[in-house]
């Protein structure tokens, strides 16, 4: 097995232990198993040769990661900016290596419709159930959380706009928690299960997608080698 798919099976695994952990409700084996994910995660990209903005969003999930698994106040705020930091990562690599060609032209705005018809929703219900504290500071991730989701289906295609839009179901759902809203069983499994698909469809869609056009100009050198 070379490097990369032992690194696939490793971070498959560690997300497995993690949504079991979360069912089982044995917090310290999702303490150890969570921080795993993203740098597992990240190192398979670089093998891939990801540009180094798809490097960044992972990493900065990794740190949005580690300080989520405190409770206290201050630790959602770092872990938010954290968070907001990949998206701007994110957002950074899809303007540089996305294609404007992705997706139709009518079918980004039905999308950008789409997604701002939810953000104003979602921000609309939850507001007066938010902490003061926090109602300035959710809504602005949440404007950069849209844009990233929007962004990564117009520009790198259905892989990553699949990964955007899961993790904006991710983070609404934490969301939601915040607000006191009732939630379904096991809601920390639901969380990481969206997020854990955002973050590998995105990656992925990322690879992928430069890997696609990477492959005509390999053919068009082999043809002009011969």
């Amino acid at each position: 097995m070379n490097p990369q798919r032992l690194l696939l099976a490793a971070f498959a695994l560690a997300a497995a232990v993690d949504l079991a952990c979360l069912v089982a409700g044995f917090d310290a084996g999702h303490t150890v198993a969570k921080p795993l994910l993203m740098p597992l995660l990240a190192l398979w990209a670089a093998l891939r040769k990801a540009p180094r903005p798809l490097l960044a969003a992972l990493l900065f999930g990794w740190g949005g990661d580690v300080l989520l698994l405190s409770d206290a106040e201050p630790a959602f705020l770092a872990g938010m900016a954290s968070f907001a930091a990949g998206h701007i990562s994110y957002l950074v690599l899809f303007a540089r290596y996305g294609s404007r060609d992705a997706v139709p032209r009518a079918r980004a705005g039905v999308l950008a419709l789409g997604y701002a018809t939810a953000l104003v929703a979602t921000v609309a219900l939850l507001w007066p159930d938010l902490p003061a504290g926090l109602r300035v500071p959710v809504v602005c991730y949440s404007v950069l959380l849209t844009a990233m989701a929007y962004r990564s289906a117009i520009r790198l295609g259905l892989f990553a706009g699949c990964g955007g839009a899961l993790f904006l179901l991710s983070d609404t759902l934490i969301a939601t928690g915040v607000a006191e809203w009732p939630q379904p069983p096991a809601p920390d499994f639901w969380v990481m299960l969206t997020y854990i698909a955002a973050q590998a469809l995105l990656a992925g869609g990322t690879v992928g997608a430069l890997d696609a056009r990477r492959a005509p100009a390999a053919t068009y050198g082999e043809m002009r080698a011969v």
